[in-house]
Formats: C-alpha cells, sequence, structure tokens
C-alpha cells in the first residue's frame, strides 16, 4: 500500500509547524520539517531569488528521505506551493524546476492553515498584517483547490485543528 503524504500548507504563523509534529506524534510517522527554517539560519545574509530553488531541492531531498521511514503516513510541513507563494509574491515569478515539480509530485491531502490565530514574532516571518496574510491564505486556497487532492481548510484555536485535521484523515485513509 503506497505512503499516503499529507502536506500542511498556510501562510507564516498559522500553526503549521505545531500541526504538523502533532499529528505526526499522533500517528506514530515521520514528518518532514519546514527546509526553509534550516537553510535561512545558516545563510549569513539575506536570503535571495536563487536561494529559493535551493530550499526546494533541500525540501524534497527531506521529504524522500522521510518517506523510506514511513509505515502509512507521511506529513509534511509545507511543499513547494509555499515557495512558488513565497517566490511570486516577493519577486513576482518562481523558478521553471520549481513549476515542474509542483505538477509532477503527488500528495494525498492538504490541510490549509487559516490566519484565524494571533501572529507570533519570529525573525523569518515577514508578512504581519492581516490582510496580507488573508491575500496569501486565499493564494494557497486557489492553489491547492485546482491541484484536484482533497483539502481541508483548518481553523480555530489549536486543540480544533489538530481534532478537524484527525477527522480529515480518519475519513479518507
Amino acid at each position: 500500500m503506497p505512503i499516503k503524504k499529507i502536506v500542511v500548507v498556510g501562510p507564516e504563523s498559522t500553526g503549521k509547524s505545531i500541526l504538523t509534529q502533532a499529528l505526526a506524534a499522533a500517528y506514530d510517522e515521520p514528518w518532514v520539517w519546514e527546509f526553509a527554517r534550516v537553510y535561512l539560519e545558516r545563510l549569513d545574509r539575506p536570503y535571495e531569488y536563487e536561494d529559493l530553488l535551493q530550499i526546494a531541492i533541500g525540501q524534497l531531498r527531506e521529504e524522500d528521505e522521510k518517506v523510506k521511514r514511513a509505515k502509512r503516513m507521511l506529513f509534511i510541513d509545507t511543499d513547494l506551493h509555499v515557495i512558488k507563494v513565497w517566490s511570486d509574491v516577493k519577486y513576482g515569478k518562481t523558478d521553471p524546476w520549481i513549476e515542474k515539480q509542483l505538477v509532477h509530485r503527488k500528495y494525498d491531502l492538504y490541510l490549509l492553515t487559516d490566519v484565524d490565530v494571533p501572529w507570533e514574532e519570529d525573525p523569518q516571518r515577514e508578512h504581519k498584517d492581516q490582510a496580507v496574510r488573508k491575500k496569501l491564505f486565499d493564494a494557497y486556497l486557489n492553489m491547492i483547490s485546482g491541484t484536484g487532492v482533497p483539502y481541508e481548510v483548518i481553523s480555530g484555536t489549536y486543540d480544533e485543528r489538530f481534532a478537524k485535521s484527525m477527522m480529515k484523515i480518519r475519513a479518507l485513509f
């Protein structure tokens, strides 16, 4: 039976990492962290357009490694949709390799985290304004709704988000 890949996507500061880790723990399955965090922490300069391709490559490499450890499911903290939105917003373009990977990579469920939780400061976050967060949420919703992959908008408190995610996963798998 193929491994089910569940991706948590959404704007900054919407609890993606917390949710991904909690779901992986609940199912005793591996999870893929957001590679951009590690990459940017190691960078000794502001990131540039070209860095996004390296982040995308690293994200997929981590995903390919972790899927080998999965028994039934792999939980993924962001995918290339996040890098695409990030790139389009900041630079007005996305690397063609990333675009190609978006077409060919297959996932089984998207959990889209809503912007209804308070913003938390972090040196790597850029879009604190609630109107911008909503615009980014709409961009993710538009993109993932066009993939043909099942998705669920995840909102509410962190406990409600976890419960709603678990219900969707149980219903599908």
